[in-house]
């Protein structure tokens, strides 16, 4: 059964890439239970809504954009989340991930981030161990206090770099309910 529903959710979301609809423009319906992989993926799903809503419609002004001589640009930043979800991606699958550098623009960046966190969590949904995903280094553990924590960090860096440079993220955003606001 499991097996059944992870390939599902892994074609649900290949058809989803065809359509070329981005993930996470609302976070998903929750899981119907509460299992080690649910809280997980939901974790990753925050962080989905979160990086949806602070990269949307970015500016070349806003890519370019740093606070200070000595800090990473908006478009730095956003390198260095989506470096920090093929992290995420590779400790739960065996997947190829996707060179950093072929990507050129802005929005296959984004795409690619997305879709990392969109396959990582269907992935972690369909998981009740998710301590099968511990390694000869580390346990799961530190994939949640590690690139998941971190890129929730970058995200709030975003916006606070698209707000200091004229683009403020928008107010119809309902973090708490993972929704736009009516």
């Amino acid at each position: 059964m499991k097996k059944l529903l992870f390939a599902l959710t892994l074609m649900v979301s290949v058809l989803s890439m065809a359509q070329d609809k981005l993930p996470y423009y609302e976070i998903p319906d929750p899981a119907k239970s509460y299992t080690a992989g649910s809280i997980a993926a939901r974790m990753v799903d925050g962080l989905g809504f979160r990086y949806y809503w602070a990269s949307e419609g970015l500016r070349a002004e806003d890519l370019s954009y740093k606070a200070a001589e000595s800090a990473r640009t908006s478009g730095e930043t956003i390198d260095h989340i989506l470096a920090l979800t093929n992290v995420i991606l590779k400790s739960v699958s065996d997947e190829t991930i996707v060179d950093v550098k072929t990507l050129t623009t802005f929005e296959a960046k984004r795409s690619q981030t997305l879709w990392n966190l969109k396959k990582a969590s269907d992935i972690l949904n369909a998981t009740e161990d998710i301590s099968k995903f511990d390694n000869d280094k580390f346990p799961f553990w530190n994939i949640i206090n590690g690139p998941i924590a971190d890129a929730i960090w970058h995200c709030g860096q975003l916006v606070t770099l698209r707000r200091a440079s004229g683009n403020p993220f928008t107010s119809n955003v309902n973090l708490f309910t993972g929704r736009l606001k009516k």
